[in-house]
């Protein structure tokens, strides 16, 4: 299988299954001497974990993660940087009922016919369990970012939506709710809803919004590695995610330039930020901000037609522990993505001006 791979220089190659022994991974590229807070780097993985909160999964997983290499008296060496996350609360025979059907909007199907064989159990190598190994890449390129900031929220779920930019909510009151949305009304009914639909065994889908503050200007290249194209293929990456959008977005397309147009202040700067913090491919200076959709969960734990590895129709119904609504425990996932990709970018430009 290939595609196990993302970035340039910062670069992490992840391995394992969802019911597997572990998950894991290999960053390579990170310069020595950076010191790393290993607790705040789980801290990152206990947002992602399942069995948080009422309104996820109910597995209980502590993913602890246990550094192999890289790492020496609290610092970075500049060597590969090894790590390990066990899977301790497998429960693979809640998927026997699908070793020979496939799951409607799952990768089951394709797996199959692309690889001949497939791991049933939770979905093997395409189970979202594969991100824990994202989160702890992300946490370490946070770290060496340490001026840059990464943040998400819960912006939308199913029809409900904050009607407010980033620049008017309080982003400090993210964590204060189960929802991790920081308008604490919204939040309440959004929890309401989710529980309301898992009640159901139906799911439901939202938007993570992120917003990276003090990037400096000119990460990026002007052609094919534009700043926001690598951001939209990290997003894309994420499982159930279906939509990217940065700056206006599909908003902008309505617009006219003459008031789209970010007019600029003396310093550099820009009096609006349509542009989303990239220009040209390249980053201005001002925030970077994005939307990104999520699917809902395919799983349902309702009854359903679907068809068997000999394509007969068969009645199924969703066993095992399921996000009904994944976007809550997608925050810290889509924080790790992009601090992957400016990690990679601000590694670029170093090199450039060496």
């Amino acid at each position: 299988m290939a595609g196990n791979s993302f970035g340039k220089l910062f670069t992490l190659t992840t391995y394992g299954e969802s019911h597997g022994p572990a998950l894991g991974g290999v960053i390579d590229g990170c310069p020595s001497g950076i010191e790393l807070d290993l607790e705040a780097i789980q801290q990152e993985l206990n947002r992602r974990k399942p069995g948080q909160s009422a309104i996820v999964t109910q597995r209980k997983e502590p993913d602890t993660v246990k550094f192999h290499s890289g790492i020496f008296e609290g610092k970075t060496t500049g060597t590969s940087i090894g790590f390990v996350i066990e899977n301790t609360n497998q429960k693979s025979h809640d998927y026997s009922h699908i070793k020979d059907s496939y799951r409607p909007s799952h990768a089951d199907y394709v797996y199959d016919k692309k690889y001949g064989f497939r791991d049933y159990r939770g979905g093997g190598r395409s189970s979202a369990r594969e991100t824990a190994s994202r989160v702890v890449a992300g946490a370490i390129a946070k770290q060496m970012l340490k001026d840059i900031e990464f943040t998400a929220y819960v912006s939308a779920v199913g029809t409900m939506k904050l009607d407010k930019p980033h620049t008017a909510l309080d982003l400090t009151q993210i964590e204060s709710n189960i929802v991790r949305c920081p308008d604490a009304k919204m939040a309440e009914k959004m929890e309401t809803y989710i529980k309301e639909v898992r009640s159901k065994g139906d799911t439901v889908g939202g938007v993570v919004t992120c917003v990276i503050k003090n990037v400096p200007v000119g990460l990026g290249e002007p052609v094919f590695d534009k700043l926001h194209a690598e951001l939209g293929k990290a997003m894309l990456s994420i499982n159930a995610v279906k939509g990217f959008e940065y700056g206006s977005g599909f908003e902008g397309s309505t617009m006219y330039g003459s008031d789209h147009n970010d007019a600029f202040n003396n310093d550099g700067t820009t009096k609006t930020n349509y542009s989303g913090g990239i220009q040209g491919g390249i980053s201005n200076g001002m925030d970077i901000y994005f939307n990104v959709a999520f699917k809902p969960v395919a799983t349902l734990i309702q009854k359903y037609e679907t068809i068997d590895k000999d394509g007969n129709t068969v009645e199924m119904q969703g066993k095992g522990r399921h996000d009904p609504c994944v976007v809550p425990r997608a925050v810290p996932i889509v924080e790790a993505m992009a601090a992957l990709v400016i990690a990679d970018f601000w590694l670029q430009n170093k090199s450039i001006h060496l």
